[in-house]
């Protein structure tokens, strides 16, 4: 037998396998990045319960901002609704992305933001500023300007309740430091803020001239 010939047969399980013989199949790219990230600057308990609570904060709100178009919300309101919808979708998307892509539970929102449906492993989620089923049944008996002046002062509630989540997550040893949820708290503490400083400003109208503008 020849020397080429040996080489050949020598070769030929390289030649028919290809390159990355013995490799696994490249991850997700999302996931690989997560895994990255995470390796980088871990996450934490801490970090996870803040997302999952957060879902749950943002499921209440869309749910409360949906009822102003038939419950005879003032247009400012409206707005301002709609806005809240929005932006909340998108971070509820944001958040349930990055958990599933470190194998985390992602909560149901189905539960229609009753405090009694929100549970994560069997334990109900009480977080700072969430209404009540009592609170959320008489914003929705409301209409008018009784609607807009509940769901404002329920909103400003809310706003600040998650603002202190925030401030609780960054407290917390070791937690806030991945870099989305770095972001996402931060982004959410000022975007928040902001809008309760014009809640506070539209009810100040409400309670004063009748209908905020």
């Amino acid at each position: 037998m020849t020397a080429p010939t040996i080489l050949l047969i020598l070769l030929a399980p390289l030649l028919v396998a290809g390159p990355g013989l013995g490799a696994q199949a490249p991850a997700d790219p999302a996931i690989a990045k997560a895994r990255a990230d995470s390796a980088r600057l871990p996450y934490t308990a801490a970090d996870v319960q803040f997302m999952q609570g957060m879902i749950h904060h943002h499921a209440q709100a869309i749910v409360m901002a949906r009822w102003a178009p038939s419950h005879g919300a003032s247009p400012s309101v409206r707005t301002l609704a709609a806005r809240i919808i929005n932006s909340q979708q998108d971070e509820i998307a944001t958040m349930g992305q990055w958990l599933r892509n470190r194998n985390q539970t992602v909560p149901d929102t189905a539960s229609g933001g009753t405090m009694s449906g929100m549970a994560m492993d069997g334990h109900p989620m009480l977080m700072p500023g969430m209404l009540t089923d009592d609170q959320l049944h008489q914003l929705d008996a409301a209409r008018g300007s009784d609607f807009d002046r509940l769901f404002l002062t329920f909103m400003i509630q809310h706003h600040t309740g998650a603002i202190s989540m925030v401030h609780a997550l960054f407290e917390t040893p070791g937690a806030g430091q991945d870099e989305k949820v770095f972001k996402f708290a931060s982004d959410a503490n000022v975007d928040q803020t902001t809008e309760i400083a014009r809640m506070k400003q539209m009810l100040l109208v409400l309670t004063f001239q009748g209908t905020p503008k």
